[in-house]
């Protein structure tokens, strides 16, 4: 009996974490059936075919690809069932259809055709495959040629197509979704650090610096998400005057990136602070709770640009302005005092980040603001 309830203890939690990830990613099972589906129909009301394989197969093979890159994905299907075809159809006539040799001959010229040509890697599994379904299941013949080219055809345009119906209304929206949860995890981060150096916590540090070594999965979602963006702008013609929106903040996620990495060093750096045996300075903590404000108004000016909202992010860009200066003005108090080398290691990101964080809101150029930085470390408002 114990064996039956010790079981069920791990089956409960391995069923409700399966349908915590069915409810968060319901729609792309729903996206992915409806279009190939309807591919499969188009195909075969529209065209005739029979048997229209390949073209749920490409509607599933492009919309398996992160968005922004399912354009590109849907032509490389395309070229790569027309590759697969086509060198089918001669070996086939050649050799015959389903021997040893024919299968041989068949990846071996389609493979070699497409890494020739400098095809991604899509394309090459996408026309090897194509090839060798002819060769193996359904041996072509001239009527069939066409209907197999145009099959990936229909299959890769309702993929494009169903990806974008979502995003329609509002293709930045997921963007605008993804910039507010990447700050808000960062500034987190500092408020875990500045928690641990309140109370000297050097386990509530480490806690602070395993969660930062994952935000950098953040700026990867934030880069696609930019990409996506750009491809539903692309798509919809009455909204492609927001291009210019998306272009104003591609430039800052570099700086985003870097922010992401210094605020890891900084709590690396703050890992060895509380494990120290001297005592952490009281307003180290509140130093880098403010750079944690200071990162919230930052995501919040980038969000509201991107929302067209221009007076409500320079009001936001003005708070962490003063946010990520003050900061530094506190650390740079520290400093003045004679810090020991561990706390000058804290010291240091602050200021980095600081600097990040300012030219991400683009409220002065670099030379200004690198000024105004050094400006509150050394200035007389110490």
């Amino acid at each position: 009996m114990s064996g039956v309830r010790e079981g069920r203890r791990r089956v409960g939690p391995a069923v409700r974490a399966a349908a915590g990830r069915l409810r968060r990613g319901w729609l792309p099972v729903v996206e992915a059936t409806l279009a190939a589906t309807v591919a499969w129909m188009l195909a075969t009301r529209l065209v005739g075919h029979p048997q229209p394989f390949f073209a749920p197969a490409a509607a599933l093979i492009v919309l398996g690809q992160a968005r922004g890159q399912r354009i590109r994905r849907a032509v490389e299907v395309v070229l790569g069932v027309a590759a697969g075809v086509l060198v089918a159809d001669l070996v086939v006539q050649a050799l015959g259809p389903r021997t040893t040799w024919t299968v041989f001959t068949v990846i071996l010229l389609t493979v070699a055709l497409a890494v020739a040509v400098g095809a991604s890697s899509v394309t090459v599994v996408q026309a090897a495959v194509s090839a060798l379904y002819l060769v193996v299941v359904s041996p072509p013949t001239e009527s069939l040629v066409p209907f197999r080219f145009v099959d990936a055809l229909i299959g890769g345009a309702v993929a494009v197509v169903a990806s974008q119906l979502v995003d329609a209304r509002r293709p930045l929206a997921p963007l605008v979704a993804e910039f507010r949860h990447t700050f808000t995890e960062l500034a987190g981060v500092l408020d875990e650090v500045a928690d641990a150096l309140d109370h000297a916590d050097d386990e509530a540090a480490l806690a602070a610096l395993d969660r930062a070594r994952h935000v950098d999965a953040g700026v990867e979602r934030l880069r696609d998400a930019v990409q996506a963006a750009g491809e539903a702008l692309r798509l919809n013609v009455r909204r492609r005057r927001h291009l210019g929106r998306l272009r104003s903040v591609t430039g800052s996620i570099r700086q985003i990136d870097y922010a992401v990495r210094n605020v890891r060093v900084l709590a690396r750096a703050a890992v060895t602070v509380t494990r120290g045996d001297a005592p952490v300075p009281t307003d180290l903590g509140a130093a880098v709770r403010t750079l944690a404000d200071a990162v919230r108004a930052a995501g919040d000016a980038l969000a509201a640009d991107l929302n067209g909202q221009e007076e409500t992010a320079d009001g936001h860009a003005a708070r962490a302005d003063a946010a990520a200066l003050a900061a530094v003005r506190s650390v740079g108090r520290l400093f003045a005092a004679g810090p020991t080398l561990p706390l000058a290691l804290v010291i240091g990101p602050v200021r980095a980040t600081a600097i990040d964080l300012l030219r991400g809101v683009g409220v002065d150029d670099d030379a200004t603001v690198l000024s105004r930085v050094d400006a509150a470390v050394t200035g007389p408002g110490r």
